[in-house]
Formats: C-alpha cells, sequence, structure tokens
C-alpha cells in the first residue's frame, strides 16, 4: 500500500513510519519539521507547509491512505494562537479530506471528553475545555459527516520513547515526572487525583496499522492505562527509591478528568496496547540516565516552548502590517 504520512516526522510518526516500513508499505513523510532541523529515515520524504494545500492535495491523489498527524498539539501551544490553531488543526484537515478519495485517518484526542466522572466510551458527552479539543472535535464530526468511511482515533495522554531519532516529548506528564525524578530527585504533583488515559507513542502506531488492515471506520478511544496523576507518581518513586514525592493539596490549573474505555477498538480492529505504563516508566528513565537526550531542558523538547516565538510572531501587529498582501 502507498501511504502518505501528513506530519509524519514527529513524535508519534516516528514510531509508525518505522511501523509501516516492516511491514512492506511504500511511505512518504509530508512535513515542515517544525521540531526537527532534518530528517533521517530513509523513506521519500517532501518538505512542506499544510497550508501549502494545492501541492498537497496533488501530492495525496498518488496515495492508497493518508494518515494526518499534523497539528499543533496540547493546550499550551494551541492557546498561544487560536486563529492559526484553527487553521492548522481543523480547516486545512477538512479540506484536504474533503477532496481525498483515498482511505483517511485522522488523529483526535480523548480530551474531548474534558471533565467528566466513570467510565467513558465513544458515545459518551463531549466536553472540551480547551481551543486544542475543540478544534479536534469539529474536525472529526465534520470529516465523518463527509466521509463515514474515515478512522478517528482518539488518542489518550501519550507516554515513551517513539524510535531511534525523534525527540522525547518532555511536556507530556509520564515523561515529565520521569525526568524529574531522574535529574531533580523530587515529584510534586498539585491535586492529582485528576484521571489521565496513558498510552505508549509505540501502541499508536501500531494500532494505526490494525485500523487499515481491518479497514476500520468511526470514532475510537485508544488507551493502555486509566491512572491518577498521584497513582502515576506513586509508580515513578517506586522505580526510583531515592526520589522524594510530595502531594500538595493546591490544585492543578489544568481541570481536564477523564478515564475512558478503548473496548470498541478491541472489537473493532483488534487494538491491543504492549506498552505498559510501568515499561514506559522504565524506558524513559534508562534512556535519561544514559544520557539518550543531553539537552533534555532545551525549549525543543516541549511543543508551547519550541513555537512560542513563532506564533507569536505572526499575531503581531507589525508582522500582519507587513504580510496582509
Amino acid at each position: 500500500m502507498r501511504v502518505l504520512v501528513v506530519g509524519g516526522a514527529g513524535y508519534v510518526g516516528g514510531a509508525l513510519v518505522d511501523e509501516l516500513l516492516k511491514l512492506g508499505h511504500h511511505v512518504c513523510v509530508y512535513d515542515k519539521l517544525l521540531y526537527e532541523n532534518r530528517y533521517l529515515k530513509q523513506v521519500d520524504f517532501i518538505y512542506g507547509d499544510v497550508r501549502e494545500l494545492v501541492k498537497l492535495k496533488a501530492i495525496g491523489k498518488d496515495f492508497d491512505a493518508v494518515i494526518w498527524l499534523a497539528a499543533l498539539v496540547g493546550d499550551p501551544l494551541c492557546a498561544l494562537n487560536p486563529k492559526i490553531t484553527r487553521e492548522i488543526n481543523q480547516e486545512i484537515p477538512l479540506s484536504f479530506a474533503g477532496s481525498y478519495a483515498g482511505k483517511f485517518i485522522f488523529m483526535s484526542t480523548c480530551s474531548i471528553y474534558g471533565a467528566q466522572e466513570g467510565l467513558l466510551n465513544e458515545e459518551s458527552p463531549k466536553n472540551p475545555l480547551s481551543l486544542y479539543a475543540e478544534t479536534k472535535f469539529a474536525s472529526e464530526k465534520e470529516i465523518l459527516a463527509n466521509n463515514p468511511n474515515a478512522l478517528i482515533l482518539r488518542l489518550g495522554t501519550l507516554f515513551g520513547i517513539s524510535d531511534s531519532h525523534a525527540r522525547l516529548r518532555a511536556d507530556l506528564v509520564l515523561n515529565l515526572l520521569v525526568m524529574r525524578a531522574v535529574y531533580a530527585k523530587e515529584v510534586t504533583v498539585f491535586g492529582g487525583q485528576q484521571f489521565r488515559p496513558l498510552l505508549h507513542v509505540r501502541d499508536v502506531g501500531l494500532a494505526i496499522i490494525a485500523g487499515i488492515d481491518e479497514d476500520a471506520s468511526g470514532a475510537f478511544n485508544l488507551h493502555c492505562e486509566n491512572i491518577t496523576i498521584v497513582e502515576l507518581a506513586e509508580k515513578i518513586v517506586a522505580n526510583f527509591p531515592e526520589v522524594k514525592l510530595t502531594i500538595t493539596e493546591q490544585s492543578f490549573q489544568d481541570s481536564r478528568n477523564y478515564a475512558v474505555s478503548s473496548d470498541k477498538a478491541r472489537a473493532g480492529f483488534g487494538f491491543n496496547p504492549i506498552f505498559s505504563v510501568d515499561y514506559g516508566i522504565t524506558e524513559v528513565g534508562n534512556a535519561l540516565k544514559v544520557g539518550r537526550f543531553p539537552r533534555i531542558l532545551d525549549p525543543s523538547f516541549s511543543n508551547a516552548d519550541m513555537m512560542r516565538q513563532t506564533l507569536l510572531f505572526n499575531e503581531s501587529p507589525l508582522v500582519r502590517e507587513v504580510y496582509k498582501n
């Protein structure tokens, strides 16, 4: 199968492309390299911005499936520039999907559930609390309305190491708390009773391929383990006995709280996550200890920190005046 991975040079794309290649698919990656300065995998690569829609639509016609990973990901990043967020996360993928005739796979997020009690399935009420979640939910609704054969994957909170090239995202809760354990020897949790459905980044790649193989369609939750932040911190401290755990009653500004069921994905295309939370803690901890990411505090390891100057620059009145034509 000929597969175009839009945004394939990022955190999820690293693991996905490796799995596609193992199975013998012809893979092409289309990416702007927002967080990298080069692309090292031995696959066809096209440098480009998703906003170059005429170019991207022409390229897409040559592929049996398009996996759309490109997005501004995360609440802090999306809040920096709402206009560009809506354009990249919503308007652009909807325009592409509306004219593409092949299999379209789109990454959404379990963040669309917001803050709710109980175990949530795909039909549970949606309560997006951020622009990121809002744009993802709006996109998935319209994509499925126009193309019922599309596959929408609502990802849990990711963790772990993607591949031998991609950066570690230091702004994801498990990765961040392990970093603090390794370097600061202390993990601090604010409140901590909020649930997150965690998912290893490599399990995303495996799920995408399984969904394509089974020609699955519709929206599916994906997670490995529902866990509270304080339970996660306790697991991390158990792996690093020298680390001090501090729990404070002060609430964290992120009000999301949700636990999900992935039973639909298990039944629909055999989703079966391999990499546990404990595995991820050990994996990330070992990688940090041996210096795999020696500049881990550099802004490039955080989506919002890396893109802050770029997105705010585009909001400048002076920039808008200079480039208005």
